[in-house]
């Protein structure tokens, strides 16, 4: 290759760089920012530092220069004063656009970021402007620097001297300290809106000599998601592998993406329940190009289009869409439930998530596509239930009453020598009053537990009453009762029982009762402890439950249902509980999960 090739290849630019904006005039999607400033420098009411943030690729940087421009242009007869509309021309003006003014300073945070690269900024603040009226720096990725760095800079950032003025770019805002932003005048650049970006892409492609038609320009600017950036580099990636034979269909094999149409029928199939289908057109789409996860990234915005088509139809208005896509849109929405679509949205977001991080992702979307239709194929949850209320759900062979069965391994109740068996386990769980009492009220209430100490009950209620929850719990779990008589306790520890359980137990009897307790530990005779005694009661009542026809449908048709304990009784000092840890929104209904 001659030196000539090489010194033209060198001077191409690509798109994004060539048709950058050099004035306010050219930005696009930026107007309230640009009103904003314009009255600023009309009124010199011009702030000392500027943060810029946005999405990449929607013009923080550009913006930065041209602002720089602004502050520095001095007009073309040398007498101007900072304006919103540089003239282009001056020495001033040609440096900032050419990269070589020697007061205009862009600094990458992302590369610089610690306490000696700000030290080198303030050093140089105080000297004043070479050339031109102010002395401007510009970092960008300001959030990148350290903790440490962001602190050197505060005190010049607030009372810089009145040449210096600071430009600071980013996208991630939120990492940008607060002492910082609230010495800042702050913009938040928009993305650019599709119809503005279409419009300004027809201008691009119409310079560069080519015909795009509107359905690849939606294409690219729904795929570029507001990043006029990215959209360029689109259009140059397109120009590059269709030699200016641009079609819908090439545009969305190079975008690994999937004819809209083909999606909606994909969706409809979904809809539908025909899982044959659902799998025959996934392959076909897959074999024409179709990425597996772009594909699945599609169908949640069908989803989300159609669910705006239903509840607010002038939020639903896509310019990328076509005008039979809109009609088939239209005609869908109308025959589904929100409530379907929302079950069909989280489906598909799980589906997602799951095969962001599977090993092969075709493999993955292609199960999570069954999953959706098999859902798809069912009654919603609200028709389940008014069909088991009606008696019309025919049950299953075998329902999840086999998980409330006892263990078969489970060992016989040991024989016992003078068991005392704990008769009434009610008052085992029942809620203790005097947790709330107080003084008087409460050494009352202690002195009548210690008069009922006739069975193994009483110690325990002995224990909630004087709230030693360390020793209750260790006692609920690990202490299996052999003989109980007033004064002697014997008893069988289970395996992970502490050690000093028998001393602990006989320390507090005597402290509570001022008599001498006699605590002892045997090998064998222990029968359950009272845990395990509260568990099989309630694995009795959930099995007694599960006679009841209706809750039986229910485990059939929702096989991930749990039996709660709801406490109904209602005082003034005791208002109605709400569980807690029962997260609804956390649990998304899949009929082929199974736990």
């Amino acid at each position: 290759m001659s030196d000539k090739s090489l010194d033209e290849s060198s001077q191409y630019q690509v798109l994004a760089r060539k048709y950058r904006p050099s004035t306010f005039s050219d930005l696009i999607g930026q107007d309230v920012m640009v009103k904003i400033l314009e009255k600023s420098f009309l009124s010199e009411r011009i702030a000392h530092a500027f943060m810029l943030t946005g999405v990449r690729g929607v013009g923080k940087t550009t913006t930065a220069r041209i602002i720089a421009k602004g502050l520095n242009c001095v007009g073309s007869d040398g007498d101007g004063r900072p304006t919103i509309v540089p003239c282009g021309e001056c020495n001033n003006c040609l440096a900032i656009a050419n990269g070589n003014h020697v007061d205009v300073m862009e600094f990458d945070a992302a590369s610089r970021t610690g306490v000696s690269d700000i030290r080198e900024i303030i050093d140089s603040i105080y000297y004043r402007a070479a050339s031109g009226r102010f002395k401007i720096y510009v970092i960008d990725e300001v959030h990148m620097l350290s903790t440490s760095a962001f602190n050197a800079l505060l005190k010049t950032l607030e009372e810089p001297p009145k040449h210096v003025k600071f430009i600071f770019a980013t996208t991630e805002i939120n990492k940008v300290p607060a002492t910082v932003l609230s010495r800042c005048q702050r913009f938040d650049l928009r993305r650019i809106e599709p119809e503005s970006m279409i419009t300004y892409l027809k201008e691009i492609s119409r310079q560069e000599g080519v015909s795009i038609n509107e359905d690849c320009l939606g294409q690219i600017a729904r795929a570029s998601e507001g990043s006029m950036r990215d959209a360029l580099s689109l259009i140059e990636q397109i120009l590059v592998d269709t030699e200016g034979n641009i079609t819908i269909e090439k545009v969305r094999l190079i975008l690994g993406l999937a004819d809209r149409g083909r999606l909606i029928d994909l969706f409809e199939l979904l809809m539908g329940g025909d899982i044959e289908n659902v799998l025959e057109q996934y392959n076909t789409l897959y074999d024409d190009g179709a990425e597996p996860v772009n594909l699945l990234k599609e169908l949640c915005e069908i989803t989300h289009w159609l669910t705006l088509l239903k509840v607010s139809p002038k939020l639903s208005n896509d310019v990328t869409l076509s005008p039979d896509e809109k009609l088939r849109g239209k005609r869908l929405s109308e025959k589904l439930d929100v409530r379907e679509l929302a079950r069909i949205w989280q489906l598909l977001v799980k589906i997602l998530d799951e095969s962001s991080l599977a090993l092969n992702s075709k493999i993955s979307v292609e199960m999570g596509l069954i999953r959706v239709a098999y859902a798809s194929n069912g009654p919603t949850p609200d028709e389940l239930i008014k069909n088991i209320v009606k008696g019309d759900v025919v049950h299953s062979s075998q329902t999840s009453v086999d998980k409330l069965s006892e263990p078969e391994n489970e060992k016989p109740e040991p024989k016992q020598k003078k068991k005392i068996s704990i008769k009434n386990t009610d008052d085992l769980i029942e809620k203790t009053t005097f947790l709330q009492l107080k003084g008087k009220e409460e050494a009352e209430v202690k002195k009548n537990v210690r008069d009922s100490l006739y069975n193994f009950d009483g110690v325990i209620k002995l224990i909630k009453a004087c709230r030693d929850l360390e020793l209750l719990i260790e006692i609920e779990n690990n202490l299996k009762l052999v003989n109980y008589q007033i004064g002697r306790i014997e008893f069988e520890p289970t395996p992970s029982a502490a050690e000093n359980l028998a001393s602990r137990l006989t320390t507090f009897l005597k402290e509570q009762t001022g008599s001498r307790w006699i605590v002892s530990v045997v090998s064998v005779g222990g029968g359950r402890t009272i845990k395990e005694e509260n568990q099989k009661r309630q694995l009795m009542l959930e099995k007694e439950a599960m006679k009841n026809p209706i809750v039986r449908a229910v485990f059939d048709n929702f096989p991930r249902s749990k039996f709660y304990k709801i406490d109904n009784t209602t005082n003034e000092n005791n208002p109605p509980r709400v569980r807690s840890d029962i997260n609804i929104e956390s649990h998304v209904w899949d009929p082929l999960e199974k736990e």
